[in-house]
């Protein structure tokens, strides 16, 4: 199996998991924190896709779709403690960007050989991965990180265990 194919297989999790979860929350639910201090998962959905499109972009340049004008600065470390819902987007438009940005990292997989994923990362994002694979084939375990969080959000909500 080629390192691009193992890192599209990885994907599929969080591409699967994410509208699962999402399915039965209203756009005021997102904004639910699982937490006192957690980040709510409006947030969350839009830091991930930030970090999709900005990790592809950093490991090889101009790879992905641009993000619409300041959705990048919505959900910046600053704008973490907001509860406005005018500050976050809607469920459809998280999950429309998702698929756009998952659909430039899969095509940017297509396009990279064996050779190319294993040539050494950035220095700067060296701690997210040590190649350009590593970088691109982590942001499996991100989206899954963050979805921990959500689980409680969903059962502060008294939904029942999907998985």
């Amino acid at each position: 199996m080629s390192i691009a194919t193992h890192i599209k297989t990885s994907l599929n999790l969080p591409s699967f998991v994410v509208p699962t979860y999402l399915q039965d929350l209203s756009d005021e639910q997102l904004l639910i924190r699982p937490h006192e201090g957690a980040n709510h998962i409006a947030w969350q959905l839009g830091h991930l896709i930030v970090a999709e499109h900005s990790l592809n972009n950093m490991v090889c340049p101009d790879s992905m779709p641009p993000l619409p004008d300041g959705f990048t600065e919505k959900h910046e470390k600053e704008t973490a403690s907001s509860d406005a819902p005018g500050d976050f987007c809607t469920k459809d438009e998280y999950l429309r960007l998702l698929e756009e940005q998952r659909a430039a990292t899969l095509a940017l997989l297509d396009k990279l050989s064996d050779e190319e994923l294993e040539k050494p990362a950035p220095e700067k994002i060296q701690q997210f991965g040590a190649t350009v694979g590593a970088v691109i084939g982590g942001q499996s375990a991100h989206w899954m990180m963050h979805l921990g969080q959500w689980v409680i959000v969903r059962r502060q909500l008294g939904k029942e265990a999907i998985f």
